[in-house]
């Protein structure tokens, strides 16, 4: 640990601040905790608000594991585990099992977490009714009110116009029947490990300064009409063309020796476990 900063950097009453932010989230499942957002060595928007999450929580004795679009090596990835990695000591894993801490950006890893872990993400924009208003005080009154009749709306619109709701990520969800909530820019692949998980899922926005969470075994539902239920990516008749995932979300790649796409597992600690096994 480099002893010219606190452990895990933030001061101790900022991190007991943004602890008690991080109970009050868990009590009201989906609901968006103002907090104070403190400074830290990286700009706003590049995923301050996770790892303000995982500074206030982490301990000497966690394991950190921290990816990047699934990946391990990303730069985002490897930048924050580096950081943390000087204000902390704590040991770092790729294996998605043994971490007890997971911050993330854009992905929840294909295997089921379990009790004992938590798993933070990184979020950009925390407010799922911004897309059909911008006004602060307004998205506030409506989820008072549970007033969520224009989300319903620009669905009911992708539908019309194009036969299909188009949403992608960030697909719109409802928690415990009260809150709806932006689960961060996840592909909806990973919308249904929401729901009855065993881990704890914290939402860190540090631009909009909001935190939000979703406990164990709680009710998400994405957003879907009766007569259209909710479907997540299909890769049917696609495999990974490394380990042969066919039950994966899959990233497009195009390989420049054959000219063609080919589809490999987005989660890289999954993917090489399942290729250890085989081998």
């Amino acid at each position: 640990m480099n002893k010219n900063y606190n452990f895990a950097f933030l001061d101790e009453g900022s991190k007991r601040e943004i602890r008690r932010a991080a109970l009050k989230a868990v009590a009201i499942p989906g609901y968006q905790v103002p907090f104070g957002s403190r400074e830290l060595p990286i700009g706003r928007g590049w995923g301050t608000g996770g790892i303000q999450l995982t500074l206030s929580l982490i301990g000497p004795d966690d394991v950190l594991k921290v990816i990047d679009q699934g990946s391990d090596e990303s730069v985002n990835a490897v930048s924050i585990k580096k950081f943390i990695g000087l204000c902390t000591d704590v040991r770092t894993t790729t294996d998605t099992g043994e971490a007890t801490l997971i911050q993330t950006r854009h992905r929840i890893p294909e295997i089921p977490l379990s009790n004992r872990q938590i798993l933070v993400l990184q979020v950009p924009i925390p407010e799922p009714l911004r897309v059909v208003e911008a006004r602060e005080e307004v998205t506030k009154k409506m989820h008072a009110e549970c007033d969520y009749a224009p989300m319903w709306l620009q669905l009911y619109e992708s539908l019309i116009k194009y036969k299909k709701v188009t949403v992608a990520s960030e697909y719109p969800c409802v928690a415990e029947g009260r809150y709806m909530m932006n689960p961060s820019p996840i592909p909806k692949f990973d919308n249904p490990k929401l729901h009855g998980a065993e881990c704890l899922y914290l939402f860190g926005a540090g631009r909009e300064k909001k935190i939000y969470a979703i406990p164990p075994h709680t009710r998400v539902v994405p957003l879907a009409f009766d007569d259209v239920p909710f479907e997540r990516e299909s890769f049917a008749g696609r495999r990974c063309r490394l380990c042969g995932s066919e039950n994966t979300f899959l990233d497009e790649i195009f390989d420049a020796e054959t000219g063609e796409k080919v589809y490999q597992c987005s989660d890289t600690s999954y993917c090489h476990e399942a290729r250890s096994r085989v081998s």
